[in-house]
């Protein structure tokens, strides 16, 4: 059944399998910065480089069913918000198991998640990959929108 809870023992075993993903990302790819991994939120804090956003921050949670992904893009834009808005929401229709969404203090952020049967290798590198590339593609874009002024001074 896809929505099975995780056992504590599956669990570990999945932490252990994400680790050695991370681990081996970290030594042998320019893209994933670091990784870092908090006991108590069951949250790893992967730094990605980018070019168009230089750096950005995932948090990755393993929960019971899921492994959620949410990575903080910008803030709220200061003008055209509804041109701002309607981009990524275009852009969201061509994403796969991620999307722009309003956050916190309505910065936007980019999110999804996979089921905990589901995580491996493969699936773990197209997530992040997914990732990297939405913001790759829109964040310029989004940027030059949100906060047009400040182009054009």
């Amino acid at each position: 059944m896809s929505d099975e809870i995780s056992s504590p023992d599956e669990l570990h075993i999945l932490k252990t399998k994400i680790d050695n993903w991370l681990q081996g990302r970290v030594n042998e790819n320019s893209v994933i910065q670091s990784a870092d991994y908090d006991v108590e939120e069951n949250r790893w804090y992967v730094r990605i480089q980018g070019e168009e956003k230089q750096n950005s921050m995932i948090l990755m949670t393993l929960g019971q069913r899921t492994l959620q992904f949410e990575t903080y893009v910008m803030p709220s834009p200061e003008e055209n918000e509804a041109k701002f808005y309607e981009h990524l929401l275009r852009r969201n229709q061509n994403l796969h198991g991620i999307s722009f969404s309003i956050g916190s203090e309505n910065a936007l952020y980019l999110s999804g998640g996979i089921k905990n049967h589901w995580i491996s290798e493969k699936n773990l590198d197209w997530m992040i990959g997914s990732i990297y590339a939405a913001i790759e593609l829109c964040f310029k874009p989004a940027l030059r929108i949100g906060f047009e002024s400040r182009f054009s001074e």
